[in-house]
């Protein structure tokens, strides 16, 4: 777990009221696509603190090791901030890998409309991919094959899946995932709930 707790809690040593932003920023989620899997492209999560400070985001704070960083953002920032902190960590660390940004009320809309969620299923086999273009799968259909066990929910800003038998037992082949319209970021529910648990905290030590 790295910087974090291994309950996926923010990182030790931070007061609550130091995890929130100060007035004139509102808090975002940005999830990094494809780091810390395996010995492929390894990324501390304290080089994204320091980024995403040195960037002049408010409060940066990680979510377990897998590049999942809560962070506020001034309300007259401009620019591409995907891009500019894939650009940093680039420099920062070596490793480029792409990077998903959006607003910390749009990731919890996301969670909210998740429609595979079970009391009885485990949230780690529970799969929400987000679309790094908002409103870009409308329309788009799930895979013509055998799904078996597995369900999948195919949403304008996001794919849902039930994964019983895990990522790497999923049918639905490499291809689809290939054509969507626009590319997606995958997190478990495990990790999308303790990210909103983040979120609220801080919201709440804001008053």
């Amino acid at each position: 777990m790295g910087e974090g707790t291994g309950d996926g809690r923010p990182t030790a040593g931070r007061r609550a009221d130091a995890l929130a932003p100060a007035a004139g920023a509102v808090d975002h989620v940005a999830l990094w696509r494809g780091i810390n899997v395996g010995t492929a492209k390894r990324v501390g999560m304290a080089d994204l603190r320091a980024v995403a400070a040195g960037l002049g985001l408010v409060a940066p704070t990680t979510v377990l090791a897998s590049g999942n960083l809560v962070a506020g953002v001034p309300t007259d920032r401009a620019g591409d901030l995907a891009a500019e902190l894939r650009a940093a960590v680039a420099v920062a660390t070596g490793v480029d890998a792409a990077v998903l940004v959006l607003t910390g009320d749009a990731f919890r809309a996301l969670a909210a409309a998740n429609p595979l969620r079970r009391d009885e299923r485990p949230p780690a086999r529970v799969s929400v991919a987000v679309a790094e273009v908002p409103g870009a799968l409308a329309g788009t259909a799930p895979p013509a094959v055998d799904l078996g066990d597995e369900e999948m929910v195919v949403a304008p800003d996001a794919v849902y899946q039930w994964l019983p038998a895990g990522v790497t037992g999923s049918p639905v082949p490499a291809a689809w995932w290939r054509g969507l319209p626009t590319t997606v970021t995958a997190r478990n529910d495990a990790t999308v709930q303790k990210i909103v648990a983040l979120l609220d905290d801080r919201a709440a030590s804001r008053g």
